[in-house]
This record gives C-alpha cells, structure tokens and sequence, in this order.
C-alpha cells in the first residue's frame, strides 16, 4: 500500500496502480478532466503508464460547463 494525496484527500491505494486504474476506482469519468501529478499535467495517453508514488499529490480536475 502507498499513500497519496487526491485532491487534497489523503488516500491508500495499492501498489502498482497508474492513473486510469486510479480513476475507475474512485469513479472519476475518463473523459472531459486534467489529471496533474505533483504539479506536473499528465497528458491523457501516458496516463495508463504513468505508475503512481507514495507521496504524490494528485489533482483531478472536471470541466464545467457554464457562461
């Protein structure tokens, strides 16, 4: 187990998880959001390689719509 933080939440997520596995499990939509790590912006190809560390600080952010 490793623990991150996810949108300022702390959380404890098995090890070995990239970040599309990440977002089915807390049911977050894989289309219409940002996904940074560590302040760093994830472009959506790499986000099934891109493994997650203990410590890191994930923000996921959803488009809204709106005017």
């Amino acid at each position: 187990m490793i623990t991150i933080q996810l949108n300022e939440r702390k959380l404890n997520i098995d090890t070995n998880i990239n970040i599309s596995q990440l977002l089915l499990q807390e049911n977050y939509p894989q289309i219409g959001i940002a996904v940074a790590i560590n302040q760093q912006i994830i472009s959506k190809v790499n986000w099934a390689n891109q493994l997650l560390q203990d410590g890191d600080n994930i923000l996921i952010i959803q488009a809204t719509q709106g005017g």
